[in-house]
């Protein structure tokens, strides 16, 4: 079956950009390669359920296929507000010509917090690993080995990702759609592993997706919810249905395009994350109803 007729052409268009793209990270070692001391994503989310908090990965993206417009503001300005809300990661996107984001903008946040950091990307090779050090990667199960990708292009095994991953000192986390990948990636290794409610296909969104694919993963996981997550019912609900962490992407910078003033920015960011941080405490409950509108 020739599965790159699966995919929704904005996905396409990505994996073509990124098979193109190779490394260009200064700060390697002497093998070539980054190496990370990395900040813990279990001991962050830990943190955040002895405080009362919904454990967050929080995303710094400027755009997407599926966003109008571009975001602007200062992205290390966005990673410490949705920490200020009590985020307990941020990601970061550092595809450029589809998303806006970069290296660049990863290294500046990492810098800011001192939460863990995702490199977000679509990569394909264990040289792409080198661009620049994270906390945490984001391996796609769908268009890693030991097949070519769903683009086309020769891509390294999962396995050898998760394995190459861990040797520069970042956390790989592992996104799935579907049981067969829940089973590929925890073949591979995967400690940490996102369910992703978006259908790469179609790019529609189906929440009903984590709560099918959930009972599959391993109880000694760590397990995401990501996209599609607009409101706090949203958060309450992968929470219920066995979310350890969420990742919220455009809620959290929701109307800050609209905003040029810093303060403005904060405000705003702060605010949003919140909705999801405190999603599962009597105050957020409570108003709800006025915040999910």
């Amino acid at each position: 079956m020739d599965t790159r007729r699966e995919l929704a052409p904005a996905v396409a268009s990505i994996l073509e950009a990124t098979a193109e793209r190779g490394s260009s990270d200064t700060e390697t070692d002497s093998d070539g390669r980054v190496g990370v001391d990395a900040r813990s994503l279990t001991a962050s989310f830990a943190d955040a359920e002895s405080a009362g908090r919904v454990p967050v990965i929080a995303e710094v993206k400027p755009t997407s296929p599926t966003t109008d417009g571009e975001r602007t503001a200062d992205p290390a300005l966005l990673a410490a507000s949705m920490v200020e809300g009590g985020a307990s990661a941020i990601s970061v996107l550092t595809e450029p010509d589809h998303f806006g984001g970069s290296p660049a903008a990863l290294r500046a946040v990492r810098e800011r917090v001192d939460v863990p950091v995702l490199r977000k990307d679509f990569l394909l090779r264990e040289s792409q690993l080198d661009t620049v050090g994270a906390d945490l990667v984001l391996l796609i199960a769908r268009f890693l080995g030991p097949e070519p990708d769903a683009a086309g292009h020769d891509a390294a095994d999962l396995s050898t990702m998760v394995e190459a991953a861990r040797d520069r000192g970042m956390e790989p986390l592992v996104e799935v759609h579907s049981t067969a990948e829940v089973e590929a990636a925890v073949a591979a290794g995967a400690q940490v592993i996102g369910v992703n409610n978006r259908d790469l296909a179609q790019l529609a969104v189906d929440l009903g997706t984590f709560e099918r694919v959930a009972p599959d993963v391993p109880a000694d996981v760590t397990l995401l919810a990501e996209s599609g997550l607009s409101t706090a019912a949203d958060a309450r609900r992968m929470r219920a249905a066995g979310a350890d962490g969420l990742l919220i992407g455009s809620a959290v910078v929701e109307g800050v395009e609209e905003l040029s003033d810093a303060d403005a920015i904060r405000e705003r960011v702060v605010a949003n994350t919140r909705r999801f941080t405190t999603a599962e405490t009597e105050y957020s409950t409570a108003t709800d109803t006025e915040t999910d509108r």
